[in-house]
């Protein structure tokens, strides 16, 4: 359709023949039709990965385990029936195997496996296992999108920044600024991160992505991509500068983009939202008066406003009660709303410009500031007063991106924090406990029980602020934390130099997994450090680690691998209770809250199991059917108790969470 505003279409409009100015119209309308919007940006080939452990056979891609080229080579044979020396392909020659190390590109299935590495039984018996794995996080997030799709409530992720100071690597090289695709490969490995975090998201399910100035922008236009620009939430600015003049320019600042799933599912369904439609009113109402009738004290007010709650909350909705209250400061505040769209009485005041006199009254939701913080603004001169206040510092103090942040938290107080964890500052950059906490507790307030995966989780911080959080309010919120034990550019050049790489048991404990991730969290849980000293009383909690394993298939198909796979089983069954660890020799097995019946023959003893069990009322969750065949699944389907979820797996159940393809199985 023709736009009287665009100058491509007045000119064809000027057109005379008229065979050819609609031949032209049409033209233009099928270029439109085909041209894309948004983001554009050269998508690279996904990342190769490098496997350490993997047994080096006839056909597979190898390269050299000291990383001296980037050439890779097919095995073709050996030399000897000893498979010391290997020949290769091309101009690879003989090498001996110990210097190979195999290689998947993208596209070559990768079977994974899971070895627990520790185990912390710090919780009660039937409360959920954190879960931590210590690999690849794109073939983690494959293997969980096949063990928790549809099941993830809430994501946080603090992914690279991509500085241009080597603070991420792709396809085992440390991107730099003078990389001119620096921007296009780390939006490359964004996207296929985030088109599966998409997936492991319920529809009500909600992402936190942390990003630095370099990349916001750019993160924004991909997260509308992905997500949607309908489903975007907010974005929030985080003022972490460790001095008064950080706080006015862009560089102390970090941002949190905040999306959700499906909107239409979140603002049908989510408490929240249903408040703000049906009695937001009625709730700023009610804390006004009872901030007045207290005499402004915080407490009494929060008391009264309880009061009110209770008399009137099924007005609303039945389980809304915990969701308003009255902070210390008097902030009449509705828990869980990232906007805090209530009436905030502390921060309602009139303000005078001195020079002029002119009195302005404050927004709906009160100024950014309380009265004696702006008192202290305008005696110094940092409000700029016109139509409406505004914040003002000399330009040579800011820079011109500056922003207001939304709230602010010294950096400091995060690094500070690690050392008293770990004994040490050897780690000095990690995220902020008590901010990740703030945030998971907004968007899990009305749902305490919610599984929270942090796909970039570097030091386990997030692993910690669910724990702490789950200790506060009693929640059995759910964490699963991806990280990787890769080491810093600084570190990995001087390993090099003296002959280390990855894969060597010194190079590996200077990862960040083995360094700071796995002994913070162990610290955390059980209250004493690695070295024996004592932190603290600990954490009632449960919590796994494990190493993502990459299993060779014919070794799995013999049955010599099925310890590794059974975390997957477990995984998918809710990471919860006891794991089923054996092939068993009746068939079948029942662990707390999944079941799993390998032999179809054995339907019979499974099924009288299971019913006992949904009698006694310890009904599974979810409960799998090995089987290829359709018919057998359903017969399975119609003896198993109704109401239980079941889900059929291939008996050649490595299939079922094949990775490192386009796609996948499930």
């Amino acid at each position: 359709m023709a736009d009287e505003t665009n100058v491509l279409d007045q000119l064809i409009g000027q057109i005379q023949e008229e065979s050819l100015r609609n031949r032209l119209a049409r033209e233009v309308e099928l270029l439109r039709g085909s041209r894309r919007f948004g983001l554009v940006f050269d998508r690279h080939l996904p990342e190769s990965v490098r496997l350490v452990d993997h047994p080096i056979r006839k056909g597979i891609r190898v390269a050299l385990r000291d990383e001296s080229t980037a050439e890779t080579w097919t095995v073709v044979r050996f030399t000897d029936t000893t498979r010391t020396v290997a020949v290769l392909d091309g101009e690879g020659g003989e090498r001996p195997v110990s210097d190979l190390v195999v290689v998947r590109e993208f596209g070559e299935p990768i079977y994974p496996g899971l070895q627990s590495i520790e185990r912390i039984p710090n919780g009660a018996v039937d409360a959920p296992w954190h879960v931590v794995i210590n690999g690849e996080n794109f073939h983690a997030l494959q293997a969980l999108r096949s063990t928790h799709r549809e099941k993830v409530d809430l994501i946080y992720i603090d992914p690279p920044y991509n500085t241009g100071g080597g603070d991420w690597i792709y396809n085992d090289r440390y991107v730099d600024a003078a990389d001119r695709a620096k921007s296009s490969k780390w939006l490359s490995f964004m996207e296929r991160r985030l088109l599966i975090a998409r997936d492991l998201l319920k529809p009500t399910g909600v992402v936190i992505v942390a990003i630095g100035d370099d990349e916001h922008h750019r993160l924004r236009m991909l997260l509308d991509q992905v997500f949607g620009d309908q489903n975007f939430i907010a974005n929030i600015t985080w003022q972490g500068g460790g001095s008064s003049l950080s706080r006015f320019h862009a560089g102390g600042l970090d941002y949190m983009l905040v999306y959700c799933r499906e909107m239409s599912v979140l603002t049908e369904g989510g408490v929240r939202w249903r408040v703000e439609k049906e009695g937001l009113q009625d709730v700023l109402d009610a804390a006004a008066s009872a901030w007045e009738q207290s005499g402004h004290n915080s407490a009494a007010a929060s008391r009264l406003l309880s009061a009110w709650w209770n008399r009137n909350k099924t007005k609303y909705d039945p389980g809304l009660g915990d969701n308003v209250k009255v902070d210390e400061d008097g902030t009449a505040v509705k828990v869980g709303d990232l906007g805090n769209s209530l009436y905030r009485p502390n921060l309602r005041y009139a303000i005078t410009d001195p020079a002029t006199g002119i009195v302005y009254e404050p927004p709906n939701n009160g100024w950014s500031f309380r009265r004696e913080t702006m008192d202290e603004m305008i005696a110094a001169g940092r409000i700029l007063f016109g139509g409406r206040p505004r914040w003002k510092t000399p330009l040579h103090e800011m820079s011109m991106r500056s922003v207001v942040p939304t709230f602010y938290r010294d950096r400091r107080a995060a690094s500070q924090h690690l050392a008293k964890v770990l004994g040490t500052k050897d780690f000095p950059y990690p995220k902020d406990v008590e901010v990740i906490a703030r945030w998971l507790s907004i968007a899990t307030t009305n749902d305490p029980d919610a599984v929270i995966l942090d796909f970039f989780g570097g030091t386990g911080t997030t692993v910690e602020a669910v724990l702490r959080l789950n200790a506060q309010d009693g929640g059995q919120r759910q964490a699963i934390l991806v990280t990787n034990n890769e080491v810093g550019a600084p570190a990995a050049k001087a390993l090099r130099k003296v002959g280390l790489h990855p894969g060597d048991e010194e190079w590996e404990a200077r990862g960040v997994f083995e360094s700071v991730c796995r002994p913070r969290i162990s610290t955390v849980v059980t209250g004493t450090r690695p070295d024996g000293s004592v932190f603290s009383d600990g954490i009632a909690a449960n919590v796994e680690l494990f190493d993502l394993t990459y299993l060779d298939p014919s070794s799995v198909r013999r049955g010599q691998e099925f310890t590794a796979v059974a975390p997957l089983f477990w995984l998918e069954g809710g990471a919860r209770g006891g794991r089923i660890e054996a092939l068993p020799e009746a068939g079948w097995a029942l662990a707390d809250v999944y079941g799993v019946l390998f032999d179809i023959d054995a339907l019979t003893g499974f099924a009288a199991a299971v019913t006992t069990a949904t009698i006694d009322g310890r009904a599974p969750s979810v409960l799998f059917v090995i089987t290829d065949s359709p018919a057998e699944y359903q017969e399975a389907v119609e003896r198993l108790p109704v109401g239980i979820e079941t889900v059929q797996l291939y008996e050649d159940y490595l299939s079922n969470y094949t990775i490192n393809t386009s796609g996948s199985t499930r």
